[in-house]
């Protein structure tokens, strides 16, 4: 973690930049869209600092440190299945012990119902694009043609 602390004026300037989702005197939590759009120009070859100014952040009030960070931890989500969504409060690590009621049993069923929904038209759309390429290939193939055997 960064050493430099935001004073009241720093944390207002901050709120501002519409790529800041919270922000704290110690840290900065940045919107999803901002961590897809800095990942995406630091491929294409910017350093990170300039994206950081692009996107109207004051370089020296962040510091070096917390830029560096941010970009090894931008790195690591841009693998993951997560990919840049914040799963810190949906992903605690430890499995939930305590018994959920019939409304929470029931929302966590509806999701899990729209999830696998979702899951099925995408493996419907996989299906049917491999049996479009399939076609398109077997029509590329010269066709045989028929040698008159059937006619009399």
């Amino acid at each position: 973690m960064s050493q430099i602390l935001f004073d009241n004026e720093a944390i207002q300037l901050l709120e501002r930049n519409p790529y800041v989702k919270r922000v704290s005197q110690k840290e900065i939590t940045y919107s999803d869209e901002f961590k897809e759009k800095f990942m995406k120009e630091y491929e294409d070859g910017k350093f990170p600092a300039q994206i950081f100014r692009d996107a109207g952040f004051d370089v020296g009030m962040l510091g070096r440190d917390r830029i560096k960070s941010f970009k090894k931890r931008c790195k690591k989500m841009s693998v993951r299945e997560a990919g840049f969504t914040d799963t810190r409060k949906t992903n605690s690590g430890r499995p939930t012990t305590r018994e959920f009621s019939l409304e929470e049993q029931l929302e966590r069923l509806k999701h899990k119902i729209k999830y696998l929904e979702q899951e099925n038209e995408f493996l419907k759309k996989i299906e049917f694009l491999d049996r479009q390429a399939e076609w398109k290939e077997e029509r590329k193939q010269p066709r045989k043609k028929n040698s008159g055997s059937s006619k009399k």
